[in-house]
């Protein structure tokens, strides 16, 4: 007799899958927006984009992971915020050209499909996307038994964003006597982790115990989901408009010198000051037990999630906007003449308070 072969016992179960949907749906729908035709099921997600609102309207599109941070997500068995570091990772990189996020999809792969595990990510996702103001308007599940362990997976996803051609933000934008604004970040957001997971090995820091300087256990410091600026910045570019907001820069892997001059012009310098914040507790442990200095202000954030450069006399009406909405910001420094063309776009100065 021939042996009988199964999906499901080869590691993919349909089955699983489908619960998997339905325990998401609900969280799902809750992203839409108007413009999101149909619903979850479909072959592909549509969205209604109505021209008549933009005379030249540009399509901004992104695509990332969360990385290695999701390596702590399963060594802590807490699955609910990776999918916001997710959405922040693609949108908060639309936002820098100043394209509003319209609707993202994801993409998970995992060893095996535990319905309730995937349900947690992918609402996660969606919380992030109601953060963000984008429609979850699909994705894609699916289980690679051959690939992967049955308690791994992997994240990825895609945003798709909108902007006049006339509004695009950048470093064409950007003029000497801007003032850089930062805000600050919320942890180390999703990038570095490999660094910081190093780290926590080789020291042997426990995960579940408070170390000096932080008001929490380690593997939730380290596991706070990433801050989702897209909504505030685009309210700062709203209210203000594009002649007094003219860049956005994400600080991601590269650290904060380093994204800073993404958005600085040839001849212009932004030089950031560290006195006008203190690095965070959780940076300082990393330095603490190992990591340069150096090294360390180019793999973290070190407290600076988002930079905008703006007009110097629109800068505190900018602070004011931003403390309203909550989200802490300062004046971190300024756009200069540069006058070494072989020196950095950006460098920092001054010590950290």
């Amino acid at each position: 007799m021939t042996e009988q072969f199964t999906y499901a016992a080869s590691g993919v179960d349909i089955d699983a899958g489908e619960r998997a949907v339905t325990l998401m749906k609900a969280a799902v729908e809750r992203t839409n927006r108007p413009e999101v035709v149909g619903g979850l099921g479909g072959f592909a997600g549509l969205f209604a984009l109505d021209t008549t609102k933009y005379s030249k309207p540009l399509l901004a599109s992104s695509t990332d992971g969360v990385g290695t941070k999701i390596a702590l997500a399963r060594q802590l068995d807490r699955h609910d915020t990776v999918g916001i570091d997710l959405v922040a990772m693609v949108v908060d990189d639309l936002v820098a050209c100043g394209a509003e996020p319209l609707f993202l999809q994801d993409y998970v792969a995992c060893g095996k499909v535990v319905p309730e595990r995937i349900a947690a990510i992918v609402t996660g996702i969606a919380a992030g996307c109601t953060l963000a103001g984008a429609a979850l308007v699909g994705g894609e599940t699916a289980e690679h038994g051959d690939l992967m362990d049955a308690d791994e997976y992997d994240l990825a996803a895609t945003a798709v964003g909108v902007v006049e051609a006339d509004a695009v933000l950048g470093p064409e934008r950007v003029t000497e006597g801007d003032v850089v604004i930062a805000m600050a970040s919320s942890g180390f957001h999703s990038n570095g982790y490999s660094l910081v997971r190093r780290v926590v090995s080789a020291a042997g820091l426990d995960l579940f115990a408070t170390p000096a300087g932080l008001d929490r256990p380690l593997g939730e410091e380290l596991l706070e989901p990433t801050r989702i600026y897209a909504r505030d910045c685009l309210a700062l570019v709203e209210t203000l408009g594009v002649d007094r907001v003219h860049a956005f820069a994400h600080i991601t892997g590269g650290g904060l010198a380093g994204n800073t001059a993404r958005v600085v012009p040839a001849g212009l310098v932004g030089v950031l000051d560290r006195s006008t914040w203190a690095l965070p507790a959780a940076v300082r442990l990393m330095e603490e037990h190992g990591v340069p200095h150096e090294e360390s202000e180019r793999a973290f954030n070190c407290g600076v999630g988002m930079i905008a450069a703006v007009s110097a006399d629109s800068a505190d009406a900018a602070l004011a906007q931003l403390a309203s909405a909550g989200v802490p910001a300062w004046v971190a420094g300024s756009i200069g003449r540069r006058t070494d063309e072989n020196a950095p776009a950006a460098h920092l100065v001054g010590t950290y308070r």
